[in-house]
């Protein structure tokens, strides 16, 4: 399941789960609509990562979680850190971030 931030509260969603893996978007971002299903179906192949989707625009705070200079980027978290980051509109490439943690 992939739950979208309706509050910059990334943060807490990243204390409170083992693995995190985290889509920053921006609502003017065609690779970010391009991505969002392929995002969906690995968080259907991997219930047990809890996967979010945060506005990079809306959620300065949980922007700062990671570098974000560019959209989309996707994010992993795990016990609460940081682990590792891509920006990239590549599928195969997300499913070698969400590899690593999973």
């Amino acid at each position: 399941m992939v739950q979208e931030l309706s509050q910059d509260n990334l943060a807490e969603l990243v204390s409170e789960n083992k693995t995190v893996i985290v889509q920053y978007s921006a609502t003017w971002c065609g690779n970010c609509r391009i991505m969002k299903p392929k995002f969906k179906k690995l968080a259907s192949e991997n219930e047990n990562v809890v996967f979010v989707i945060a506005d990079a625009e809306k959620f300065p705070e949980s922007r700062k979680l990671a570098d974000v200079s560019n959209l989309p980027t996707f994010a992993t978290f795990v016990d609460g850190k940081f682990v590792n980051q891509v920006q990239t509109n590549k599928f195969d490439s997300l499913k070698e971030l969400v590899a690593e943690i999973v």
